[in-house]
């Protein structure tokens, strides 16, 4: 059964548009642990701009499903990370500027500083996963890295899957496939839907996991949180 791992970023994002701590992005992340999410997924940013350095620190000792910080490995990053030493961290190169993530590692230029950073946090107990294109020869040269994981950046999926459902997911299978036989778990993330999110996961039925964040968070502002991340899961289970 592929888990389905709840970014709550956006819940943060609410919440520092009017300051306080409306919505509160702790009882979110309990109620989306209580609503049946399989995990709980945060991205810090070094400007803060939605989840907080402080909330990945409070928001650890109630989780109670997997915890998953992704966010570029600057020494903030590392050092929060080490401290928390959630289940799993997901590396991901994004600017500081960025409004979201846009691309996967370049995993043959930054082969030996990655290989490191993945050596540091699985010395310390955390699966590493690396956000990467589906591009075989970058998985191949992510197997090098020695991390458990990579994730499939999935926006050209999502981008072309309305037009040409088929030709979109291709790719993302030959790239699976790959890391299935290189030894690499296999997760996904980025733009996944209710609208494509199933054709996805019949297509790569080994997936371990998905991280899904702003598609969720804005048909719950509809369709209620609870509702929503049991739509979700129907999704991944095929009824």
């Amino acid at each position: 059964m592929t888990k389905l791992s709840v970014n709550i970023n956006k819940i943060a994002t609410i919440r520092n548009a009017r300051g306080g701590n409306i919505p509160n992005v702790l009882s979110a992340a309990i109620n989306c642990q209580l609503f049946g999410a399989d995990g709980i997924t945060v991205h810090p940013r070094p400007d803060e701009r939605h989840i907080r350095y402080k909330d990945v620190l409070d928001i650890k000792p109630i989780i109670t499903t997997e915890f998953n910080i992704e966010g570029n490995p600057n020494d903030q990053f590392i050092a929060l990370v080490l401290s928390v030493k959630p289940d799993q961290v997901t590396l991901v190169p994004d600017a500081h500027d960025a409004i979201t993530s846009n691309a996967g590692w370049d995993t043959i230029k930054f082969r030996s500083y990655l290989t490191d950073i993945v050596s540091t946090f699985k010395k310390a107990g955390i699966r590493t996963s690396l956000f990467v294109d589906p591009d075989i020869k970058i998985i191949e040269y992510a197997a090098l890295t020695g991390t458990d994981r990579v994730e499939l950046y999935t926006e050209p999926y999502a981008t072309q899957f309305s037009a040409n459902s088929i030709k979109a997911v291709e790719p993302f299978v030959m790239a699976a496939e790959t890391a299935r036989k290189l030894g690499l778990g296999l997760n996904a993330g980025h733009d996944l839907s209710l609208d494509n999110l199933r054709y996805f996961h019949q297509n790569i039925p080994w997936l371990l996991e998905v991280s899904i964040g702003h598609a969720l968070i804005s048909d719950a502002l509809y369709l209620g949180l609870e509702n929503t991340i049991q739509m979700y899961k129907r999704q991944l289970s095929g009824n």
